[in-house]
């Protein structure tokens, strides 16, 4: 579907300074890692795998067309990195996806009649709580 190798050539990484706690070894350590790829300029998928990549993220792109994750699950940055390009590659391969076609069921002739004797039954039942008409 899409060269795995050339897609890894064009991510970007960035390490940051991770919050939350860990003391004063997370004031030193950069663990988070950020990964930016610029969708609109790649030269990995064609115009129509853009376009389709673009309509199913286009709530994670930012107005430029840059898809940006972000990863401090892990103390170590190797871990964070390998987790973000794993998460990124389940998002392409996700957002490649076709979806097949629904086509909607018949209903069966016997479900029709069998709806519609339940209806006359019930109005029949509540037909028969009135009082008579005497004329």
């Amino acid at each position: 579907m899409f060269d795995k190798d050339a897609l890894l050539q064009e991510l970007t990484f960035k390490a940051i300074r991770s919050s939350g706690a860990g003391g004063q070894h997370v004031n030193k350590v950069a663990s988070k890692v950020e990964l930016v790829f610029d969708l609109a300029t790649t030269s990995v998928f064609n115009d129509e795998l853009k376009e389709r990549l673009l309509n199913k993220l286009k709530n994670r792109l930012t107005k430029e067309g840059v898809l940006m994750l972000q990863c401090d699950e892990s103390r170590s940055q190797h871990k964070n990195k390998k987790l973000v390009i794993k998460r990124f590659l389940e998002l392409i391969k996700n957002g490649l996806v076709i979806p097949k076609k629904r086509i909607p069921t018949k209903i069966p002739r016997a479900v029709i009649k069998k709806r519609l004797k339940s209806k006359r039954n019930l109005s029949d039942k509540k037909a028969n709580r009135k009082k008579p008409d005497i004329d």
